[in-house]
């Protein structure tokens, strides 16, 4: 089969685990295939896509091969891939706008973004980038909070006709303004807000899940993260956070049979641990009351590799955005985003979103 062509925005640690998970799984079998939801999707393996243009800021990564990229500071995510043959495609300067948070300046520059001194692309030059190398699905990881700039490559993705893969909490694909200029183009779009395989968000859903169908009255809850990654470091400036809170937050109200006061749900980044690295801790806690009022209460920590935990879930995403192209399917994928991303178009239980997929991926379901 012809490959997925694929162009990246944010050559960070999400992108650097995904394109490692490209390789790792060449030479893997079904039976032997761990980490994956999915080892065929329409007839594409994980394998079965590869990086035509990458977009950056970071004058360690922009005018290197994407493949050299990956491993390049600021990222410090688990290699579990470590030789990549070079893939022949440059990472291209990106258009920065909102891309970097001020404070970023303020940490060593092995933690933070250097932004490069080449001069940056305008829309027309991605556009051109896009249309030149075939891109058919644009995947966004840029930083949290960079309004501006995911609007940016929005418009761009329309403009050269590519499907987009909205992995942040910047509201493209759940927003019905954008989705309907998407559906006009007949170009799909999948988003908001990439949820990890097992990760807090879709650990706390699956808890709350399980409070509403056992009967226990759930009161209040938490969820507290913290990382030493870009992305957590980013988060440290509040300000960026609206969008995020409200699509982790948004993601467990919607499982729950009557949704609780803001004030008794608190769930959002909480500090930046540079030595973590890219390892993230979750600690979750659930108060309720069961059988005859009688109060009762779950503690939870977890720890995850997060990147890693979100390339399970984006490798399904691009081959069911592929489907979508080729069955001429434009606008919202309900079924791959409510299975797959914090904020999708419309919310269900996880078990409904994998039973819909399913359905989806045998051509049962048109979107």
């Amino acid at each position: 089969m012809e490959k997925i062509r694929i162009a990246i925005i944010g050559i960070g640690n999400c992108a650097s685990s995904l394109i490692q998970g490209i390789s790792y799984y060449k030479n893997k079998k079904p039976d032997d295939a761990i980490g994956l939801m999915h080892w065929e999707i329409g007839g594409y393996k994980p394998s079965d896509m590869e990086v035509v243009a990458a977009f950056d800021i970071d004058a360690r990564k922009v005018g290197i091969d994407v493949n050299e990229a990956i491993y390049a500071p600021p990222n410090c995510t688990s290699i579990f891939c470590p030789d990549i043959s070079p893939s022949g495609v440059k990472v291209e300067m990106g258009c920065l706008l909102d891309g970097v948070a001020p404070h970023m300046a303020d940490y060593p520059e092995d933690h933070t973004f250097i932004v490069s001194e080449e001069p940056e692309k305008s829309k027309e030059e991605i556009v051109k980038i896009l249309r030149d190398t075939e891109t058919e699905i644009l995947l966004n990881y840029l930083p949290v909070g960079s309004e501006k700039a995911v609007r940016f490559y929005a418009e761009c993705a329309l403009e050269a006709g590519c499907a987009l893969v909205n992995c942040m909490p910047v509201f493209i694909a759940s927003n019905q303004e954008w989705a309907a200029r998407f559906e006009e183009k007949g170009i799909p779009i999948i988003g908001d807000d990439i949820k990890a395989q097992i990760g807090a968000t879709i650990t706390h859903r699956t808890l709350a899940n399980l409070f509403r169908e056992r009967g226990v009255e759930l009161e209040r809850t938490y969820q507290l993260n913290t990382g030493g990654n870009t992305d957590f470091l980013n988060m440290l400036n509040r300000n960026r956070l609206d969008s995020k809170k409200e699509s982790k937050t948004e993601a467990v109200q919607s499982v729950l049979g009557e949704r609780l006061d803001p004030d008794n749900i608190h769930i959002g980044p909480s500090d930046y641990v540079p030595w973590q690295k890219d390892n993230k801790l979750c600690f979750l806690r659930m108060e309720g009351k069961t059988f005859g009022d009688v109060p009762m209460n779950i503690e939870l920590r977890l720890s995850v590799e997060d990147s890693p935990n979100s390339a399970g879930c984006v490798i399904d995403a691009i081959r069911c955005c592929k489907l979508a192209l080729e069955r001429g399917i434009g606008g919202q994928l309900t079924s791959i985003s409510a299975y797959t991303m914090k904020h999708p178009p419309e919310q269900f239980t996880d078990d409904v979103a994998v039973e819909m997929v399913d359905e989806f991926i045998e051509g049962k379901r048109e979107r």
